[in-house]
């Protein structure tokens, strides 16, 4: 089988009914990003960036994959499918996709602020005085503004070594998960599919832009690929 990598971002999920957590004006739910999603805004004020992620976890488990999730599963009929996701979200998962890594952590996941290496299962609300086995804090497993992102060697290799490459719903403009696509061969074929695509390889002869939303441009490329 061939190996395809899919890179997806906040596009894949926006049907499902998950909001971007990034309003046009740039704040997230009405929070400057760097309140909610960074080490320092974690270190002010704890309380405000625990209860930012619960009302997330709890929208999260009130949504079902959609269309596009349960398109790209068909795939793996054909390919051997590795899925590199920006989202936090499971529905990948949910859908049935088996090889799915994270760049950005996950939502459903938490992890101890002593040792990142004891993360766990959270469905529920996450509290301060929530401890780890070493009486550490509990802290969301989320990649924040300014953190080390552990998984973006792992998929740099694997979009290195892609037959064949597709990028769903990501303006592939947010560093470093952006400089992915720099790993593929200039022989490697990519289908973007993306309402607003902004590529910088506009000339790529390999290159197949889907102007569409996630559900109906992943039905486009079942199409192309008789999958």
């Amino acid at each position: 089988m061939k190996k395809m990598v899919i890179l997806t971002g906040a596009g894949m999920s926006a049907e499902s009914g998950i909001q971007t957590f990034r309003d046009a004006d740039g704040l997230w739910e009405g929070h400057p990003v760097m309140e909610v999603a960074s080490p320092e805004g974690y270190a002010k004020n704890p309380e405000l960036v625990l209860n930012f992620y619960n009302e997330r976890r709890k929208q999260l488990l009130e949504v079902l994959p959609n269309k596009a999730h349960f398109n790209l599963v068909k795939l793996e009929n054909k390919y051997h499918v590795d899925i590199i996701t920006q989202n936090v979200d499971d529905l990948h998962e949910r859908a049935g996709s088996t090889k799915v890594t994270h760049l950005h952590g996950e939502l459903l996941k938490v992890r101890s602020s002593a040792d990142d290496r004891i993360i766990l299962d959270w469905k529920k609300e996450l509290l301060l005085g929530d401890l780890c086995t070493k009486n550490s804090q509990l802290r969301p497993h989320i990649v924040w503004f300014g953190e080390f992102v552990p998984m973006l060697e792992k998929a740099a290799k694997k979009v290195q070594e892609a037959d064949l490459v597709v990028i769903i719903g990501t303006s592939m403009q947010v560093y470093p998960a952006a400089s992915l696509i720099d790993f593929a061969s200039l022989n490697t074929p990519i289908y973007f599919i993306d309402p607003n695509p902004k590529v910088s390889r506009n000339n790529d002869p390999n290159l197949c832009i889907i102007k569409d939303v996630a559900s109906s441009g992943t039905d486009a490329l079942l199409h192309y690929l008789n999958a």
